[in-house]
C-alpha cells in the first residue's frame, strides 16, 4: 500500500489530531496523506448533541467513508466513537492519552460566575451536583468549535466555559482557569484518548499497531467496557474513568441532586464489564429517568 488515506473531520482539533497520527506513520517510513470529510455533526450546531443524534454524528460518515473505500482509516477523539461498530471497521490504534480531566476556562473571580457553557449533559449534572447550593448558577448550552466557544466566553455570552484539558494541549492554548478533579467530575470514558479506526484489514491493522500505547488501550477499553453494559447512550449522564486498574464509574441524574458510583482496582475487561452490570443495576431508575426526560423534551 503506497500512501494511506487518513480521513478526518475539518476542525482545528480533529487536524492537529490527524497531523500527530500523521507525524508517526512518517517516523515509521510509511507515507500518508489527509482526507478531510465534513460530517453532520459540524454542520448542526443550534441544538445540544443529545438533540441531534448523539457524538455518532461525529463518526458514522467516516466509517462510511472506510467501507465505501474513500479513505484506509480515521482519526477520532475516542470518546465519540459509539459502543456498537460497523462490520467491516476495526480499532487500530489508540495513541498514548493527553490529560483526560475536564478544565474550567474562567477569568473572573467564581463567586462572579454565574452561566457556565457545555453541550455535555454529564457535565452539565456534574456541575448541578457541585453547585446544588447556589442556585443562581446556570449551566447553558454551548455548542461551536474550541474558537467559537472561547469567542463565546470573551463577548460575555458566558461567565465560564467547560472544555477537555486534552483539546487545549491539543491546540497549544493557553487560557485561564483551572482543571476539574476527576474525583468529583469524573471523566468521559475514553476522554484524552486519540483512536485510529480503519478497514479491518491485516495489511492497515499492521502499519497502524506501532502507534498503539498499551496502558492507553487498556485503560479506554476498560472504560468503554463499563460504558456498553451501563448503556443510556447519549441520552445518560455518566462519567468512567480508568487509570493504571483503578477504576472510577458513576451514572447520575440529569439534575445532578442523585447519583450511583462504583469504585474499584480491575485487572481485566471482564473485571471492568463486572463493575458496568453491577453499576447498571445500582443506577437502573437514573438511567430509566434519563431516557424518560431527554426523549419526551
Amino acid at each position: 500500500m503506497s500512501v494511506i488515506r487518513i480521513g478526518t473531520r475539518g476542525s482545528k482539533l480533529a487536524l492537529a489530531q490527524t497531523n500527530r497520527v500523521v507525524s508517526a506513520l512518517e517516523a515509521n517510513g510509511v507515507e500518508a496523506e489527509i482526507v478531510v470529510i465534513s460530517t453532520r455533526g459540524d454542520r448542526v450546531t443550534d441544538r445540544a448533541l443529545h438533540e441531534a443524534g448523539g457524538f455518532g454524528l461525529f463518526v458514522r460518515e467516516l466509517d462510511n467513508a472506510i467501507l465505501d473505500g474513500r479513505i484506509d482509516a480515521a482519526v477520532h477523539s475516542m470518546k465519540d466513537i459509539p459502543a456498537e461498530r460497523p462490520k467491516g471497521t476495526a480499532l487500530a490504534a489508540v495513541l498514548k492519552r493527553d490529560p483526560p480531566f475536564d478544565f474550567m476556562v474562567v477569568e473572573k473571580p467564581l463567586e462572579e460566575v454565574f452561566t457556565i457553557g457545555t453541550s455535555s449533559l454529564r457535565r452539565r449534572a456534574q456541575l448541578l451536583r457541585y453547585y446544588h447550593k447556589y442556585p443562581e448558577m446556570h449551566v447553558a448550552n454551548l455548542r461551536g468549535n474550541i474558537d467559537t466557544r472561547l469567542a463565546k466566553l470573551e463577548s460575555g455570552e458566558y461567565d465560564a466555559i467547560i472544555l477537555a484539558e486534552a483539546a487545549l494541549t491539543r491546540l497549544g492554548i493557553h487560557v485561564h482557569g483551572f482543571r476539574l478533579p476527576a474525583d468529583s467530575f469524573v471523566p468521559a470514558p475514553n476522554q484524552g484518548a486519540i483512536a485510529v479506526v480503519s478497514r479491518d484489514e491485516s495489511s492497515l491493522l499492521d502499519i497502524f499497531a506501532p502507534l498503539n500505547d498499551a496502558q492507553t488501550a487498556f485503560d479506554t477499553a476498560a472504560e468503554r467496557a463499563v460504558m456498553e453494559e451501563i448503556g443510556g447512550g447519549c441520552f445518560t449522564p455518566y462519567g468512567i474513568y480508568c487509570q493504571g486498574g483503578r477504576l472510577a464509574a458513576e451514572v447520575l441524574s440529569l439534575d445532578g441532586t442523585k447519583s450511583c458510583r462504583v469504585d474499584g482496582m480491575i485487572s481485566s475487561v471482564d473485571e471492568a464489564r463486572g463493575v458496568g452490570r453491577e453499576l447498571r443495576e445500582r443506577a437502573a431508575e437514573l438511567i430509566e429517568e434519563a431516557h424518560r426526560v431527554v426523549e419526551g423534551e
